[in-house]
Order: C-alpha cells, then structure tokens, then sequence
C-alpha cells in the first residue's frame, strides 16, 4: 500500500495539467479542415503527439487513485468509500453521457455512437475499483490480462464496432481500465521510497514493449490496441519522470492539473461557441489566422479561471 499524504504532489499536478491543455486545444481543432494532419488524432492505425492526452489523464489519474481511495477508507471506513468512488465515477460517466447524446443530436457526431472520453474514464474508474485492494504484483497481473484479453476479443470479434466508436466505445472502456490499472502499479512504485528509482526504468521497459508489440499489433487509438496502451503507459511514465525528477514548478500546468475535470468541462462548453454556429469559415474551414486566435482566446478564458481557483485555493472533487 502507498504511503498516504494529503500534501499536494506539485509534479502530479503538473503531469495532470499537462494533460488538460493538450486535450483542450486536440479537441478544438479536431474537425478543422485546414489544420495539418499531424496536429490532429490519427483516424486509425498510427498515432500523433494528439493521441497522448487522454492516456497522460488516466495515468494521472492512476497515480493518486490508491492514495484517495486508502485515505478515505482510513477517514471513513472501507464501505463509504466505495460508495463515494462508485458516484464519483458514475457521475463521470453520465456527465459523458450528457455531452456524448448532444454531439449526437446536433450532428457533431456523425458515427452516431452516443460515446467519449468521459466515459470512458467513468467505466474505467468504477472497473479499477475491483481491484484496488489487491497486492501491486496481482495487479499488474489483472492489468496485462485484461489487455490481452481485450486485444484478443478484439481481433475476433469486435474490431468493426470498436472502430465505429469514439474512444473504441462500450468495449474499448476495458482496454482504458487496462492502462488505469496499470497506473495503480506505476503509483505503488512511485510513491515507495525504496522503488522509486525503478520508476523511468520501468516506464522505457513498457514504451519498448509497446514498440515491438506494433510489429504484430497495430497502434490504434481509436482501437485503444494493446501496443498503443503500452506505448502510452511508457510515454506517460517517461514524461512524469522528467517532472519529478527535475522538480520543476511549471505554474501554469500546476493550476490546471488541480481543477482538470471541472477545466475539461468548461473547454467543452466554450468549444461549442465556435462549433455550434455551424458557420464552415468559422469552425470547419475557418484560416489558420482565425484558428490561432480561436484557440488562444480559449485557453486565455480557461487560464485565467485556473489561475483564479488556484489563488482561492479551491479544488474540486466529485
């Protein structure tokens, strides 16, 4: 079990805002037509810096799942606070629902799959649930035999669905429950003194695992494939390793990565003014002079209010 501490761990924050940004501004400039493809989420097989956002999320999210959980069974006991992770993840996921039927019902979704990343993290929050209380080894273990088990199922029987699904939908949840609980495995060894230093070595284990498992298995993020997931977990390993190791204190994603989820929402609800008047050389077709202000009055609006909450030392949790 990790050590638990209610103090703030500033490179979390960092790895967690880092985050945010970067699916901010991808999820902007997904459907402009006039932004290089590079800039935007390989459609199937193949992956671009865009398609590291969600993955750093969940790995972030994994690295303070055990301490949150252990912390509130100690403060409320073991049955509360499985409650509490089951509404806050339900509540995730239904949030998700919310937007995902809205995308849908204004067009904005043309596979029709009332599916994204919201819920995604909400099923894989309540599916690492299952797990949490077992030792790091076993679920290591559940982890990599869920991946597999998905890839499997995958190359079978579901790769039409998946791949007619935002995030890889319904099914693809299991394969980012197999990086969430994986995270859990990252943040044991993080968060123990004496394992510590084995934390980069192991992140550039999983990143080249994932590499040779691309010869036989696609990366895919709409696949959530299982090469992807293990090239992500490496990349977000390798990437919180250069926060805590150089003990940077980068305050803007620092403000960002303490209130990501109500900072996510926000970004979503602020898109909508550029994507709902439907007006092509405003969103769609719009120059890359009109997209560059666009994207910068977006994150001015949402700096600013992260800026704000982090002077009132406001963080919110579901």
């Amino acid at each position: 079990m990790p050590t638990i501490t209610k103090e703030r761990i500033k490179a979390i924050d960092q790895l967690r805002g880092f985050a945010i940004i970067l699916m901010v501004v991808m999820n902007y400039g997904m459907e402009i037509q006039t932004l290089p493809d590079w800039l935007k989420h390989v459609p199937d097989v193949g992956m671009n810096f865009a398609d590291l956002g969600a993955p750093v999320f969940i790995f972030a999210m994994g690295l303070t799942y055990g301490l949150s959980f252990h912390r509130r069974v100690g403060d409320n006991g073991l049955g509360s606070t499985v409650v509490h992770f089951i509404r806050r993840y339900l509540a995730i996921l239904g949030i998700g629902a919310i937007f995902s039927a809205g995308a849908v019902m204004i067009g904005h979704n043309t596979s029709g799959v009332a599916w994204n990343v919201l819920q995604s993290i909400g099923g894989a929050g309540v599916l690492t649930l299952l797990v949490i209380l077992l030792p790091t080894g076993i679920r290591l273990f559940v982890g990599l035999g869920l991946l597999t088990g998905y890839q499997i199922l995958l190359n079978n029987f579901w790769l039409e669905t998946v791949l007619n699904s935002p995030h890889g939908g319904f099914f693809g949840t299991l394969s980012w429950s197999a990086i969430l609980i994986i995270a859990t495995v990252f943040a044991d060894i993080y968060h123990s003194e004496s394992r510590r230093k084995y934390f980069p070595g192991m992140s550039v284990l999983f990143l080249i695992a994932g590499i040779v498992l691309s010869i036989i298995v696609p990366v895919s993020k709409i696949r959530v494939s299982a090469s992807y997931d293990l090239i992500t977990l490496g990349s977000s390993g390798i990437a919180f390793s250069i926060f805590y190791l150089t003990d940077f204190e980068l305050n803007y994603f620092i403000a960002f990565g303490r209130n990501p989820f109500l900072l996510y929402i926000l970004s979503l609800l602020l898109t909508g003014l550029f994507v709902l008047p439907g007006i092509p050389a405003w969103h769609a077709q719009a120059p890359l002079w009109l997209v560059g202000l666009q994207a910068l009055a977006l994150l001015l609006i949402l700096s600013r209010v992260a800026l704000y909450w982090q002077r009132r030392d406001f963080i919110f949790s579901l």
